[in-house]
């Protein structure tokens, strides 16, 4: 672990002269009032399989498929000949009755991996597929319900870009006019691997989920494109058990403003996902194709509320056309557009982000509105395994926590993260009401950094109002230690006494003294049996490899006049570009 710069050395200097000499413990004033735990979803999709209660109507190669949804009745099943082609685009209509009309491949569910389990492109031989060469392959008309997909590959027609796969409402402005209970199973769905596609689905929709299916080749030059975004939706949704594979933000909510008044997307379950950027989109990288494609993040609320992001993997991401912070929760209000806009009640826990220039983003008041509207608030980050967080080779600044500009209700919590720049980069205004313990983190050479204000309790102090920070184990400080007591600073991560930190077993092992030593009498950092439940990962769950140890620790920053940092964020700039 590298020692401070000069630089940071004076400033921590001239910052202990002038603060009390009593090291405080862990907690800071009291919380402020209205300080809570999130939200759940109050509402979930249920994706169960249902019996079909009518005909069958089987559509040939070459065979009308538009046709067949038209004259088709709820309970109905249609199947569509395995690796035949229908060239649409194809409308989902509006029908009365709330039986399902499935719509499925010919092949045998034998010959489908069984529901719970996640397609890939091996199956395509087994699937119909389904493609347009402009508009999207498949658009639901308004008040269309009750359509479930499975086993079917949706892609555009060879060389064309499409703006969406699927469309599921756009311009309603009322949540009686959107599509609802529609569910994609099994599905394969993918960009024109030359051209691109900006979206797989767009989810403005009620009670809409997404499982068990394959979404790739998202991508586009100059514009956001994702696998999955949705921003005049109320939700519920859900996504869980798929490969999601988008260049701008892999999945994202908000981001254009919304025709309903109102509309917050909400009650969203985001579950045992893997979240990945193939690095031949990335410029320099030795399997790099050539094409510039807009890379931005993995994952982004600008407007969302009661969001469950539970067991996923988090893969690649790098500054290029964004400052390399792998989530975001940002709230954007769109100008003014929506000034309702929030982004509150998120849980995400029990995931491994992994091989990011930097981790979390967060920003509490939207910086872009004129009013000073949007607010980010009780968010908890919990159980998570941050690894090779690095600036090295990815840009960005290797930051773990970038938070900024009122946030509030923040709590985090048992994570374990291998990172080079700040545990926590500050600015803008306070954020008040933070709780950061039993975390397992790399101090480097910033820590708590807030900006203006240097590091540690001058930082905590001023941006966070009504903070607890203990319990935290701070590997690799040395001499002064301008944090609450009731913390602990090994020197190395090799002295945190993980079960085989090579191997990438980050465990405590029974020889490590923060084994049963946090707050609630766990061990401090992730719980990895819970970890490994949620994400299916197994026990050692950073493989494949363990992280570069012989990567560049640095601060990935260079400090202002007047000790400031530059996180990636100006004020006025958009906190997220």
């Amino acid at each position: 672990m590298r020692g401070m710069t000069l630089a940071a050395g004076l400033i921590l200097a001239f910052l202990m002269a002038g603060a009390p000499r009593r090291v405080p413990p862990g907690r800071g004033p009291e919380p402020p009032a209205g300080t809570r735990a999130p939200e759940p979803p109050r509402l979930y999709v249920e994706t169960s399989p249902v019996p079909a209660t009518g005909r069958t109507l089987a559509v040939p190669s070459g065979g009308d498929f538009q046709g067949a949804l038209d004259s088709a009745r709820p309970g109905d099943v249609i199947t569509l000949e395995a690796g035949a082609v229908f060239r649409g685009p194809f409308t989902l209509p509006q029908k009365s009755g709330a039986d399902w009309i499935v719509i499925r491949t010919s092949a045998s569910d034998a010959e489908l991996p069984p529901a719970g389990t996640r397609i890939d492109p091996s199956f395509a031989g087994l699937m119909p597929r389904l493609e347009a060469a402009s508009g999207a392959v498949i658009e639901a008309d308004r008040g269309a319900h009750h359509y479930r997909f499975v086993g079917v590959e949706i892609r555009p027609a060879e060389g064309s870009f499409l703006f969406n796969l699927v469309l599921l409402g756009s311009t309603e402005t009322s949540a009686g006019q959107q599509p609802h209970h529609i569910i994609f199973d099994r599905c394969y769905l993918h960009g024109d691997p030359l051209r691109g596609t900006r979206r797989g689905i767009a989810l403005n929709s009620q009670f809409t989920a997404v499982v068990d299916s394959y979404l790739s080749d998202f991508k586009e030059v100059g514009a956001d494109s994702q696998a999955i975004g949705g921003w005049n939706g109320p939700g519920p949704f859900k996504i869980v058990n798929n490969y999601l594979e988008g260049a701008g933000e892999n999945v994202m909510f908000g981001g254009a403003a919304p025709s309903i008044d109102q509309v917050v997307p909400s009650d969203i379950e985001i579950r045992r996902n893997h979240f990945f950027k193939p690095v031949s989109w990335k410029i320099g990288d030795a399997s790099y194709q050539g094409t510039p494609w807009t890379i931005k993040n993995l994952f982004e609320l600008k407007n969302a509320r009661r969001v469950l992001i539970e067991g996923n993997l988090f893969e690649n991401n790098w500054a290029a056309a964004q400052n390399g912070f792998g989530i975001l929760l940002t709230v954007r209000t769109e100008r003014d557009a929506a000034p309702w806009a929030v982004v509150e009640d998120v849980t995400f826990v029990s995931n491994i982000v992994r091989r990011t220039a930097s981790g979390f983003n967060i920003l509490g008041i939207d910086d872009s509105s004129p009013s000073r509207n949007g607010r980010t608030r009780f968010v908890r980050v919990a159980n998570n395994l941050f690894t090779d967080v690095s600036a090295a080779g990815q840009g960005g600044s290797g930051t773990l926590f970038q938070i900024l500009n009122g946030a509030s209700g923040l709590t985090i919590e048992h994570n374990t993260a291998l990172h080079d720049g700040p545990v926590i980069s500050a600015d803008l205004l306070p954020s008040s009401g933070l709780v950061f313990q039993n975390n397992i983190v790399e101090h480097n050479e910033y820590g708590v950094f807030g900006s203006g204000k240097g590091i540690g309790l001058p930082a905590l102090d001023y941006y966070f109002p009504g903070y607890v920070f203990r319990r935290n184990v701070l590997v690799g400080l040395a001499g002064v230690r301008p944090y609450p007591s009731d913390n602990f600073y090994p020197a190395s991560l090799a002295a945190v006494g993980f079960v085989d930190l090579g191997g990438g077993d980050y465990r405590l092992s029974g020889a490590s003294a923060y084994r049963r030593a946090a707050t609630d009498g766990a061990d401090v950092g992730a719980d990895f049996q819970a970890l490994s439940a949620a994400t299916g990962q197994g026990t050692a769950v950073m493989a494949p490899g363990a992280p570069d140890r012989q990567r560049r620790k640095r601060g990935a920053i260079e400090p202002r006049r007047g000790g400031d940092v530059r996180t990636g964020a100006e004020s006025g700039a958009g906190a997220d570009e």
